[in-house]
């Protein structure tokens, strides 16, 4: 069966700037594809592309074995774009049924099924308010259920876990991960490695339009080589910042305060470490050697000035802007 996605060698430019620059992917069928990147990778844009909402400057993109975008298998396609778009005076419940019967969906069939979802995502008792009458992130779970209320075969969705707090997008994974379940295609954008960690079978990391890596998890993570171990304390961490720096044991390391993640340096011994640590008078929760962890690799491959950009005011501006 042919792939769902291919993206060839795809090129966008926007007043001279290099949005997107020749890239290429290609989405198996009945799989969840992660595409990421810091903010102003190109994520959007390519994610607009294979809609048909831009059109490249260079290169193709074929959407289930056809050349062309999204609008010509509208029908076939859930979008949920960066920018939410539901109408902020329509009752919920008629804003779902109108955008389900603009897919081919008839209106009787949308009512119910609108109806089964706003219970399964808890907006039920909110079905006959106005959109704008709801908070950000209930705003957000029925954007997403006016794009999958027509069940399509193909499921973009573009950063789906912006605004949720921590319940709401487990309930987003557990309902992406069971249209995966289903045999749907799922392509999500992403600059949050913990979620695509998660959820992704096959991922592609790009920065400022490019195209670093791509692959399934383990074939990233084996890739990306190293011998990494995960450090945890309880409580006191002694001197464990002077055997973190110590440059014959360790060569890169991603410190979350009680917690590090340690990329062995070449030739060291993983025991070696633990026996410094020890003496150093940490106290430790946890000693584990594991694979790199994908924020890791997605650190190293972009930076980690980019990998914050989300974070720092103007970044994302300056990344779009090739700084």
């Amino acid at each position: 069966m042919p792939d769902p996605v291919v993206v060839d060698r795809v090129t966008k430019r926007f007043a001279g700037h290099t949005a997107v620059d020749s890239l290429s992917l290609s989405v198996p069928s009945g799989i969840i594809y992660g595409l990421l990147g810091p903010n102003g990778a190109g994520k959007t844009t390519t994610l607009r592309m294979i809609m048909d909402i831009y059109e490249p400057d260079a290169g193709s993109i074929r959407l289930f074995d056809q050349v062309g975008g999204g609008r010509i298998h509208s029908a076939r396609i859930g979008y949920l774009p960066e920018e939410r778009g539901l109408y902020p005076k329509m009752r919920v419940l008629d804003v779902l049924i109108f955008l389900a019967e603009a897919k081919g969906v008839s209106r009787r069939d949308a009512r119910a099924k609108a109806l089964e979802w706003l219970e399964k995502l808890g907006l039920s008792d909110w079905r006959m308010r106005k959109v704008s009458d709801l908070s950000k992130g209930m705003q957000q779970k029925a954007q997403f259920i006016s794009t999958v209320l027509h069940d399509p075969e193909l499921i973009i969705l573009d950063e789906p876990f912006s605004g949720l707090d921590p319940v709401n997008s487990q309930v987003l994974r557990d309902t992406v991960l069971d249209y995966r379940r289903r045999g749907k295609t799922v392509v999500f954008s992403t600059h949050i490695m913990e979620h695509a960690e998660k959820l992704c079978d096959r991922l592609c990391i790009i920065a400022r339009g490019k195209k670093l890596i791509d692959g399934t998890l383990a074939e990233v993570k084996r890739r990306h080589g190293g011998k990494h171990v995960i450090v945890a304390f309880d409580g006191n961490q002694g001197d464990a910042r002077r055997v973190f720096a110590d440059s014959r044991l360790v060569a890169r390391i991603q410190d979350f305060g009680q917690e590090a993640e340690l990329e062995l340096a070449k030739g060291a011994d993983a025991q070696e470490i633990l026996r410094a640590l020890v003496n150093s008078g940490a106290r430790l929760s946890r000693f584990e050697l594991a694979s790199p962890s994908l924020h890791k690799i997605f650190v190293d491959l972009v930076g980690p000035e980019a990998a914050t950009a989300a974070a720092i005011p103007g970044a994302a501006e300056r990344i779009r802007a090739g700084a």
